[in-house]
């Protein structure tokens, strides 16, 4: 298939959608939801259905039900990993009924929701799936006939034979499921297919816009009590002592307890699970019939916090961070060449730092779980990104065997990294040990925005060296909190296209609990390279675009096999970005910014188009292409290519949060901002379509966003931004007298 594009349009399409990626997007065609007498379809949840393999159930009339395996954040994968499996098992799009599936380790493999992977690495193993259900099916269907399987074709959950005879899936399921499992069968060509690639509204759909439980906050049981809990309100502080007497007193009220001990088995170093990230206090937890009562009598709870561990401000944090960027001790990730020669011989260099706060996750749905921890077995329901490492840590918390705990996924308002780290099951789960009752645990926002698990603080210093007008160095450093960028990324653009090429990297280790936001490190080092790259053409005097393409052609051919982006796929994004947004012909009106990024597998390019306003400069449009190999679903693609670039948008001009002696200073939405509905820029997505697998798509869009708002803003004003939030900074913000005239 040549390559070519699909752009997306709404005009058939009512749109609400979060402030961030992964929100809800409900698409209505509007002609079709006018008509007056549209016949109800059949409700096939509701139908009986026979055990097929783990992923597949078939009803006698030939609806079909699939379990999709992994956690559902608003990525879309509880649409599309069925959609996969539907492909290949040949059924009706409109016959299947969609499950989530719980944590099943024997039967499913990587039920997680991360990195942008579960498409990517479903794609084969999930077709694999339905086609060969499909054969077995088609076998049994031909034992019945007495003719070879080979003879026989599918549609649409119907077999036929060369006579025309027919059966429906639902007349051999039976005796398909007691056949032998064919060892090979073979896939659909991309040409043949029927459900990939076409627009498939969100499975949950209905259930959300008609307030059907769905999500964690959702879950209840009969006898089920509630629990709010009081933490350290600062980063390095302890429990001493507490006084519960007015909270026992109010009403609803069940019990106070505290809670740590089982916990510090998590702590204490011999864990080797990475998505614990708990305080080391002991905390205080009240028990009450309601989740209103609970949260009311916990802020009555008098607790008594004394310092363990220094106190932490933003300050302190930022003077050992550039403390770290001024030092020697660096861990080299990558090393090309002779840097040091290089500038000693540059004909000009070019050296800028960049610097980003803490975020929260802000999820729409704040932490919560249920736990029911009884001598038979550990029930565990809510809203977690990784099951199977939460169910390990609960079981090794309480002393328990694994297979004791049974563990169910709820759909999620929010994910964003955040709840990869299961510091929330493992408080329902104590709690439920203690006080031997099933529990929901509940976070209020307050709780949400302060309990930590944070993106970290992070400082980029990029130095390059100019000779004969050609980039012959570069050099990136990086001082972070509590880690550092993962392996692949020094691998990213522009490694392997600049001879003398090194990144170093240094922590600094704090008390404040930090983790992955979507996309982790690559969310703030995108604006950092890219603002680096247009003020590095400015430098050298030639054309921003044309500097990239030059770059990426030496790259072409490579047999560094340790280069993680193909220069190819990022030049078509660079190419199509710059001719579908009008690239340097909207008029003096307009300005705009540029920036390309790889992570996650995926190319993306996109241009912001920032107009002057009442003198002040507005983000009003971003164009974004996106290479992501083969679209299993363009619909639900939209809404993570709108999510990611408004995400990035936002954070870049608003996301802070400081510290003053380990106390977050936001709270709540008051003091946080985050972008309104009337700053959302238009979004023009346009994604290359080839016969490539699929590669992510939850987190690539956000990284360059950033990075191509702050190129417009420098064209805007004059001025260029190296550090975010953007909004922080207003005397940047200011526009030259003749730019607002123009």
């Amino acid at each position: 298939m040549s390559t070519s594009a699909i752009a997306f349009n709404r005009r058939d399409f009512i749109r609400t959608s979060s402030l961030v990626g992964g929100g809800i997007l409900i698409g209505f065609n509007l002609f079709t939801a006018c008509k007056p007498k549209v016949k109800p379809p059949i409700d096939i949840s509701k139908l009986n259905f026979n055990d097929f393999n783990a992923f597949i159930k078939i009803a006698d009339n030939g609806a079909v039900t699939i379990f999709s395996p992994n956690p559902e954040i608003g990525q879309g994968v509880k649409t599309a990993m069925p959609m996969l499996i539907a492909e290949e098992l040949d059924v009706a799009w409109n016959n299947v009924y969609v499950q989530q599936g719980i944590l099943d380790t024997e039967n499913f493999t990587r039920q997680l929701a991360g990195g942008s992977q579960s498409i990517r690495l479903g794609w084969e193993p999930l077709r694999q799936t339905g086609a060969t259900a499909r054969q077995m099916l088609v076998n049994a269907a031909a034992a019945q006939w007495g003719v070879d399987p080979s003879s026989c074709t599918t549609s649409e959950g119907v077999i036929t034979n060369g006579k025309g005879e027919t059966l429906g899936y639902g007349d051999v399921v039976k005796d398909a499921a007691l056949l032998e499992v064919p060892e090979n069968v073979t896939l659909k060509s991309h040409k043949d297919f029927k459900i990939i690639g076409t627009d498939a509204p969100n499975v949950d759909l209905n259930n959300i816009v008609t307030g059907k439980p769905l999500f964690g906050l959702d879950y209840k049981v009969d006898g089920m009590v509630y629990a709010a809990v009081v933490r350290p309100p600062a980063f390095g502080q302890r429990l001493e002592s507490y006084d519960d007497t007015a909270a026992r007193a109010m009403p609803g009220v069940i019990d106070v307890i505290r809670i740590g001990d089982k916990a510090k088995a998590l702590t204490s170093g011999e864990s080797n699970n990475w998505t614990v990230a708990l305080a080391n206090s002991d905390k205080v937890v009240v028990i009450a019939k309601t989740t209103w009562e609970a949260l009311k009598a916990k802020e009555a709870v008098n607790a008594i916090w004394v310092e363990d561990t220094p106190l932490e401000s933003t300050d302190y944090q930022d003077k050992q961070l550039l403390g770290l960027l001024d030092g020697k001790k660096f861990n080299t990730l990558r090393k090309d060449g002779d840097i040091e020669k290089a500038f000693a011989q540059a004909d000009k260099i070019l050296e800028r730092t960049y610097e980003s706060p803490f975020l929260p996750h802000n999820c729409m749905e704040p932490m919560n779980f249920f736990a029911n921890v009884t001598s038979d077995k550990i029930h565990l329901v809510g809203p977690v990104q990784t099951p199977e490492f939460a169910a390990t840590a609960v079981a090794g918390m309480l002393g328990r065997d694994a297979k004791e705990v049974h563990l169910e996924m709820t759909r999620m308002g929010g994910g964003f990294g955040r709840r990869l780290y299961g510091d929330f099951v493992y408080e329902a789960a104590e709690i439920s040990n203690t006080i031997k009752k099933p529990v929901k645990l509940i976070y209020s926002r307050e709780d949400d925005m302060t309990a930590g698990t944070y993106r970290p603080a992070i400082k980029y210093r990029i130095k390059a060296a100019v000779k004969n007008g050609e980039v012959t160095a570069y050099y990136l450093k990086e001082a972070a909190i509590n880690g550092n960028m993962y392996g692949l990324i020094p691998n990213f653009f522009p490694a392997g296209a600049i001879a003398n090429y090194q990144v170093d990297v240094a922590s600094y280790k704090s008390n404040i609990t930090t983790g992955a936001w979507r996309a982790p490190y690559t969310n703030f080092l995108a604006f950092a390279e890219q603002s680096f790259f247009d003020e590095l053409a400015e430098t050298m005097e030639v054309d921003r675009i044309q500097l990239r393409l030059d770059l990426l052609q030496k790259v072409k051919g490579t047999t560094d096999e340790r280069i993680e982006y193909s220069p190819e796929r990022m030049e078509k994004v660079i190419k199509m970005a710059v001719e579908k947004s009008g690239w340097g012909k909207k008029g003096a009106e307009t300005y705009q910014g540029f920036a390309a990024y790889y992570c996650h597998n995926s190319h993306v390019a996109e241009v912001a188009d920032v107009e002057i306003e009442n003198g002040i400069p507005v983000v009003k449009k971003v164009t974004c292409v996106v290479d992501c190999g083969i679209v299993v679903n363009p619909l639900g693609a939209l809404n993570q290519i709108e999510g990611g670039v408004i995400d990035g948008v936002g954070h870049a001009m608003y996301g802070d949060l400081e510290f003053i002696d380990g106390k977050p200073q936001s709270q709540n939405y008051d003091r946080y901002r985050l972008i309104r509905m009337r700053e959302i820029p238009v979004v023009e997505a346009h994604m290359i379509q080839n016969d490539m697998a699929p590669t992510g798509l939850g987190e690539p869009t956000l990284p360059p966003a950033g990075a191509a708002v702050a190129n417009a803003l420098k064209a805007a004003t004059g001025n260029r931004f190296t550090a975010q939030p953007f909004s922080k900074f207003p005397e940047l913000m200011k526009v030259p007298a003749k730019s607002i005239i123009g």
